[in-house]
């Protein structure tokens, strides 16, 4: 999952990374939203789970995921993208 989410998040910046300059801040804002949602999804598991080593691994996981979604809000920023030109997919 974690592969997953860093190829689209990944994708989306390159992609996005020759367009203009408006509205970057609000497009990085809601990677960085998914990325930290799907980390709370991990961390409720985590805590949800009788396993001490199974739920390690989740937070570590949610950690990273985090982790990759400030990245990735930083990246989209300082490629300086338009999000008016960018498709829902």
């Amino acid at each position: 999952m974690k592969k997953l989410s860093f190829a689209v998040v990944g994708a989306a910046a390159l992609a996005l990374a020759a367009c203009g300059g408006q509205g970057d801040d609000a497009l990085g804002e809601n990677v960085q939203e998914n990325l930290e949602a799907q980390a709370e999804n991990l961390d409720a598991a985590a805590d949800n789970t009788a396993n001490a080593a199974e739920a390690a691994a989740l937070e570590n996981q949610a950690d990273a995921l985090e982790e990759q979604g400030e990245k990735a809000e930083d990246a989209i920023d300082d490629a300086d993208v338009n999000a008016s030109n960018v498709n829902a997919m």
